[in-house]
């Protein structure tokens, strides 16, 4: 099987929809501000965007206040955010807990992780199809710790289902993952040290005993 380029594939995308200065409407899943930071002076020079925020994952509601803050604080300092927008997808963990149920010992970057990935991308996909949206996307592709393959094929699937087209990525390509730390050291931003829920937190904490 021939592998995908996926950074050209964003290019081709970009091409196509944003010739002769349009701007179409992106809406683009989000977890946490240092990985949205690259990709949003990446991509608002193409793209009318607004950021979902859509992470039942994020269990801890103190971790989950700290990281949208921290996003509304990026979105009012850089000046590439002047004209962002950041939606809250206000669902509670317990969409994500039944999600998971069965999968709670899974290891880091198994079957739970894909589960909530899908599910934070439907939540995204079905968002931009009932708001008319022209695309969706993701940041979590800027993560080295991420699986841009899988996020890219449960993204492709979910926008066939719901009819709406995904903007494939992997924004680590090009230096994104350094950029965000450069970013996120420049507008002095809170960068977590875990994915967000309970049991990946729980496995960190093992880690360092």
């Amino acid at each position: 099987m021939q592998k995908i380029n996926y950074q050209l594939e964003t290019d081709r995308v970009i091409g196509e929809l944003c010739a002769d200065g349009n701007r179409p409407s992106l809406l683009l899943h989000a977890c946490c501000a240092p990985c949205a930071s690259y990709v949003l002076e990446y991509l608002t020079e193409y793209f009318d965007i607004t950021v979902f925020f859509s992470n039942p994952n994020i269990t801890d509601r103190e971790e989950y206040s700290k990281r949208l803050e921290t996003l509304y604080k990026l979105i009012d300092s850089a000046p590439f955010c002047k004209n962002v927008k950041v939606v809250e997808d206000k669902i509670g963990a317990d969409m994500f807990f039944n999600a998971v149920r069965g999968f709670e010992k899974e290891p880091e970057g198994g079957k739970r992780c894909d589960i909530c990935i899908k599910l934070r991308m439907e939540r995204t996909a079905e968002y931009a199809m009932n708001y008319g949206y022209s695309l969706f996307g993701t940041t979590l592709t800027v993560s080295p710790h991420k699986n841009h393959i899988l996020i890219n094929g449960i993204s492709k699937e979910l926008s066939e289902k719901y009819g709406i087209r995904y903007l494939p990525s992997d924004f680590k390509k090009k230096g994104g993952y350094q950029r965000s730390t450069v970013l996120s050291r420049q507008y002095e931003l809170y960068r977590q040290n875990y994915c967000g829920c309970v049991f990946s937190d729980y496995t960190r904490r093992e880690t360092e005993l």
